[in-house]
């Protein structure tokens, strides 16, 4: 099962749900294991990890020390916040894993990782990053789409780096593989304060019929 201790609880109103979610207190972040020094992005990173400490959210990330993910965790404890790293074996025997966060969790792979970070987060950000990015991204919009949990997803969008995502996904509206009500489910901001505020009022309405409706006219 994708969740087996809840955050929250999701009462069935007809056709769609409302969460009782409560105040975010952790969110997972998937990144990049590569960082190009980008200060744009660098400060995008700085902006987020301020708002997660200030708001007292624990972060929940891939647990490395390099690329992206070693700036958001390094940002956020130089803050004074808190970081769990979900990381396989296989990674930390290669020593890329962090050595100064928090809470560290080592999974036998990258199935029950991925698994984990989910299970502890109220929430997903996503930042510029490779496939493993995008990866993570459309597995939990895809949960969230089924059904399968209620928590808000949002991309931070630095300088415009998803827009070609965001475009392709309106093509798959165009061409009607995908419903309105299905891409309007994540959030899309470049300012990492607006983000997290929008998560903080999510409330999950996915489309219910779209398995018994194939036709998306």
């Amino acid at each position: 099962m994708f969740l087996r201790r809840p955050f929250f609880m999701i009462y069935f109103l007809g056709s769609c749900y409302l969460s009782s979610m409560e105040k975010l207190k952790s969110l997972c972040v998937y990144c990049g294991a590569n960082f190009n020094g980008d200060t744009v992005l660098k400060q995008a990173i700085v902006d987020l990890a301020s708002k997660l400490v200030n708001e007292n959210i624990n972060l929940v990330y891939g647990g490395g020390s390099v690329g992206v993910m070693g700036v958001i965790a390094d940002e956020v404890l130089k803050l004074g916040g808190t970081v769990t790293g979900v990381i396989p074996q296989f990674l930390m025997d290669k020593e890329v894993g962090h050595k100064g966060i928090t809470q560290m969790i080592v999974t036998e792979n990258m199935h029950q990782r991925k698994q984990k970070m989910a299970d502890l987060s109220d929430g997903f950000v996503i930042l510029p990053g490779g496939f493993g990015t995008l990866e993570e991204f459309f597995e939990v919009l895809t949960w969230l789409q089924l059904g399968l949990h209620a928590k808000p997803i949002g991309v931070l969008n630095v300088s415009g780096f998803y827009d070609p995502l965001f475009a392709q996904m309106d093509m798959m509206v165009q061409h009607r593989f995908l419903k309105q009500t299905n891409r309007d489910l994540v959030f899309n901001e470049s300012d990492a304060s607006i983000l997290i505020e929008k998560m903080q009022g999510f409330s999950a309405t996915p489309d219910e019929v779209w398995f018994r409706d194939r036709n998306l006219t």
